[in-house]
């Protein structure tokens, strides 16, 4: 089947014609300014020396051996596959393997890891030149793609080199898939018909995704990769549990907010673990604090929780261990229009979730932990006198029925077995 399918990429996404030549000539003529923005960014010291050379495909050469590309957004993307990476290593003894990402900071927690034969870079831009290269450079086996990082050019320079990929963890919101349909589905159809594998990670998303032209054949296993893999950290505070309150990736604005609810919960909460989404805020998170009249010591500074009323969070690769901790997680990026964090990292902690309104980005497991009554749901100005009133019990309560509705979900040994297939 996979030289079968190989053939279809070719044919559908391989060729000079239709909407993926059009875009190919957008991003020749984007190219500049591209490059404009990377400059600036390593200006500002948001990236390192490095990253335009791998974002234009030049960088890391394997050794000799079988190779696997692996691409994620950012943090939350590359961890869910984690677990996935590390079954595919251990089944392929010496395979070496490519991750890319959008973000410094992901790319940062990749290479924390210290996975043996993982080489982790900058994505390289969705131009044709730059997409090539890296193929030529890395010749993997497959290129695995993590949720909805689906890039035109990247997808027609797999398919010229006979390349199979593989969507896993596939997301398809109702809202996405209508802003497909309405402005590029004959782009959608083309990029869809270069997939040899998709692995979605719910029902609805999968059949979004045949609606808009993935044909039926190419379907694996239903995974919701989150699900799968997680590991927790044990408490090391001298606080009991109860009494510690986590904000998990936190945005701006979520800070301000958390830190005015945990000021007025005070009875029930006597430490704040604060966890940007994204590090290099950490100065910037700081000024809040201070702001918001409390004392904080920060984990950059190598110090562990429990000296003053806030621990700022500020590193990468830690989340484990705060989730270990924390008897309640309030979910970031959940009070604004921004669809959300993971509720299964908390839920498989043993942490009580408490979230916004907006949890688009994982609506199937929030809607499952509200109808088991096993996730708070608040608005921000309720915030404080929610947080008041979960006693220890209900903690407890909370975190034990989350734990049972979000246990692990899709057969992981299916997907796996279906991705070595692909890998040549």
């Amino acid at each position: 089947m996979p030289g079968r399918l190989v053939g279809v990429e070719v044919q559908n996404l391989g060729g000079k014609g239709g909407s993926v030549l059009i875009y190919r000539v957008i991003m020749a003529c984007a190219l500049p300014l591209l490059i404009g923005f990377s400059l600036f960014q390593r200006l500002r010291g948001r990236v390192g020396a490095g990253a335009l050379a791998e974002r234009l495909g030049f960088g890391s050469v394997p050794e000799p051996g079988p190779t696997l590309w692996l691409h994620g957004a950012s943090n939350g993307e590359l961890t869910s596959a984690r677990w996935l990476l590390d079954q595919i290593m251990a089944q392929r003894p010496g395979l070496r393997v490519l991750v890319t990402a959008n973000t410094a900071t992901a790319r940062a927690m990749v290479a924390g890891w210290g996975l043996p034969g993982v080489v982790a870079t900058l994505a390289p831009f969705d131009t044709a030149g730059a997409a090539a290269r890296v193929l030529a450079r890395w010749r993997p086996g497959a290129f695995l793609v993590v949720e909805n990082e689906l890039w035109p050019g990247r997808l027609s320079q797999s398919a010229r080199r006979g390349v199979p990929v593989a969507l896993i963890g596939a997301r398809m919101s109702a809202r996405t898939a209508a802003g497909w349909a309405r402005l590029a589905p004959r782009l959608m159809r083309q990029m869809l018909g270069g997939l040899a594998l998709v692995s979605a990670q719910d029902d609805a998303s999968q059949r979004r995704l045949v609606d808009l032209g993935l044909d039926p054949a190419r379907l694996g296993p239903v995974v919701m990769l989150k699900s799968h893999g997680l590991t927790v950290g044990g408490s090391t505070t001298p606080l009991p549990r109860h009494r510690v309150l986590l904000a998990a990736s936190t945005h701006p604005g979520d800070e301000a907010m958390i830190l005015h609810a945990f000021a007025a919960a005070r009875g029930q909460f006597d430490l704040l673990i604060l966890a940007p989404r994204h590090p290099r805020r950490s100065a910037e998170v700081a000024v809040t604090i201070t702001a918001a009249g409390m004392t904080f010591t920060r984990r950059s500074d190598g110090a562990m929780p429990g000296a003053a009323p806030v621990f700022l969070a500020d590193t990468l690769g830690e989340m484990p261990i705060w989730y270990g901790m924390a008897g309640v997680t309030v979910i970031g990026g959940s009070f604004a229009a921004l669809g959300g964090h993971t509720p299964y990292e908390p839920a498989a902690a043993g942490s009580a979730i408490v979230h916004g309104p907006d949890m688009a980005n994982f609506a199937a497991p929030a809607r499952a932990l509200a109808a088991a009554t096993a996730a708070l749901r608040v608005e921000a100005q309720h915030l404080a006198a929610a947080l008041a009133g979960l006693s220890p019990e209900r903690q407890r309560a909370m975190a034990q029925m989350a734990q049972g509705v979000l246990a692990p979900d899709g057969d992981a040994e299916a997907l796996v077995a279906a991705i070595l297939g692909l890998l040549r």
